[in-house]
Order: structure tokens, then C-alpha cells, then sequence
């Protein structure tokens, strides 16, 4: 699998022709949503098969964001053209307890569970061994920001960009889950650039995950 294969969109019949034109040209912004979701029974399938619940929600949230091409938009500022790639893929952050810093881990999207947790766990034990930060975005530009921050259960996050900028490729956060009323609730936030996701398409992503996380727990 070429890991960067994508196919170019025609924007004249683009069916958000309109407001693309509008949030590229006119209203460059983007837009991001918090919720709680409840990952009670995926914290126990986790426990259940002694896997990690970090890597099981990862893999999750990227089977999600691969389900359809609105979320896989890319922007090829050389030629100013709308693509859609193949696949996304994730790119996990290791902590540094020690120097208090991240290193970035460029991770391969595999649609197979068992691929893609081996191949997650060694690259969170690989980036373990290094200090440096690591990013590379020129060799990866269909890699998404999946951030975990373990330290807070919050109630909102906001990513800011620079104005004017066409980057549309995800960004995601979550938070430690915290009991509430006999559940376990997790704050998960999406960012996504306005000229290829309204409202409804974020609103969507969420209930695209609670629809794999039931799948995965059942």
C-alpha cells in the first residue's frame, strides 16, 4: 500500500462547491467540537484482553476518520488543488517524563485490529529511545495530529492556526475519562478546516466512533 496515493478533486462539481469557495476564498476559518463520549465498555474490553486502552481508542479514531472521504481532504498548496487521499494515518505523541517534551511518531494505518495495534505498540516503544521532536511533515503530509493528554479530564480545547491557511487534514485531542454517574465519560475533541466540514460532518465524526466503539465492545 502506497501510503500517499490520492485522487484529485473537480471542483466545479464538488458537492460542497459552494461553501468550499466560500471558507478558501472569502471566510478562511476552521471549526472544532468537544464532547464527552462514554467508553465504559472499551475501558473494560481493554482490561479484558490486557490491551491498551490507549491504542484501542487510536485505532478506533482513525478507522473513523478513514470511513469517508470528507475527512481524508487535502490541500496541495504547490498547484492549489483539492485532493482526497487513500488513507490517513496517525501521528501519536510519546511524553518524555524525564526532559518534559514529545517526540512525534509517524504511525501507518493498517484496517486489520491485530496489524495495527502490533505496529502502534512498536512504534510508541521505538520513539521511547529518542529525544528529538522528529517532526517531518514534508515526508508525511497525509498524517494526522491524534494528541492523547493524560494529564486533565477537560471540558473544551482550541487549536489555533494561521489565519489565511488551507490546512485541512484532522486534529484531535483527548482527555484522561472520568466517572461520572457509574460511566466512564472522555472528553474527545475534533478540528477540522471549514471549507471541507460544516457543522453536521463534525457532529458526524462522533457518531461515526460511537458507532465503531459499540462494534468493537460487542
Amino acid at each position: 500500500m502506497n501510503p500517499m496515493n490520492y485522487k484529485i478533486i473537480d471542483r466545479e462539481s464538488y458537492y460542497r462547491k459552494g461553501v468550499f469557495r466560500h471558507f478558501s476564498e472569502d471566510c478562511k476559518c476552521s471549526m472544532s467540537m468537544t464532547a464527552r463520549l462514554d467508553v465504559t465498555e472499551l475501558a473494560a474490553r481493554s482490561r479484558e484482553t490486557n490491551t491498551k486502552f490507549y491504542l484501542n481508542f487510536l485505532y478506533l479514531l482513525t478507522k473513523t476518520l478513514n470511513s469517508r472521504e470528507d475527512y481524508r481532504m487535502g490541500w496541495l498548496w504547490q498547484s492549489e488543488e483539492l485532493i482526497c487521499w487513500d488513507v490517513i494515518h496517525p501521528t501519536q505523541y510519546v511524553f518524555h517524563e524525564d526532559t518534559e517534551t514529545c517526540s512525534v511518531i509517524y504511525t501507518e494505518y493498517r484496517p486489520d485490529y491485530e496489524a495495527f495495534y502490533a505496529g502502534a505498540l512498536a512504534d510508541l516503544e521505538r520513539g521511547k529511545q529518542t529525544r528529538e521532536y522528529g517532526l517531518d511533515t514534508a515526508n508525511h503530509p497525509n498524517w494526522f495530529d491524534a494528541s492523547y493528554l493524560p494529564w486533565l479530564s477537560y471540558d473544551s480545547i482550541h487549536v489555533e492556526l494561521p489565519d489565511g491557511h488551507l490546512y485541512f487534514n484532522p486534529i484531535v485531542h483527548w482527555g484522561r475519562y472520568r466517572a461520572e454517574n457509574g460511566r466512564l465519560m472522555m472528553p474527545v475533541t475534533v478540528r477540522l478546516n471549514h471549507a471541507v466540514a460544516d457543522g453536521f460532518l463534525v457532529a458526524n465524526f462522533f457518531r461515526l466512533l460511537r458507532r465503531e466503539i459499540d462494534a468493537f465492545t460487542k
